[in-house]
């Protein structure tokens, strides 16, 4: 098993599962943006499968839907009733990275912090409320 398929596990046996770190979102350019956008859902796919392999034993499974549109790349990852979409809108020259967790209120534009918050969000969603 893998350390996070370990850190699954330890979940669904009880542990707590970690803050999840956001930051304000800003534009900024688009290359820059979609690559972020790329390299965060390459890593998800990754995370959902590692995550999948422990949670089908329990029953259900982390989905994973993307989404592409008219100036928008977006992915979303579901797990029961509970959601977090990762997008990327693009305006001209700049785009905004954003992460939207239902159930949570709208606020400011926020952001994964960085690439290990990735882990922190499925884990949020998996955890047991």
């Amino acid at each position: 098993m893998t350390p996070f398929m370990h850190t699954v596990q330890a979940l669904l046996d009880g542990e707590p599962a970690p803050v999840t770190g956001t930051e304000q979102s800003r534009p900024g350019p688009v290359p820059v943006a979609t690559d972020t956008q790329v390299i965060v859902r390459s890593l998800a796919e990754q995370l959902v499968s590692e995550a999948n392999v422990v949670l089908r034993e329990h029953g259900e499974v982390i989905r994973l839907d993307d989404e592409v549109g008219p100036g928008e790349l977006a992915f979303t990852l579901g797990y029961r009733d509970r959601a977090a979409r990762v997008q990327t809108v693009m305006s001209g020259r700049s785009a905004l990275v954003s992460l939207v967790v239902t159930g949570r209120p709208e606020e400011a534009p926020r952001r994964l912090a960085g690439d290990g918050e990735l882990e922190a969000l499925l884990l949020n969603l998996i955890a047991p409320v």
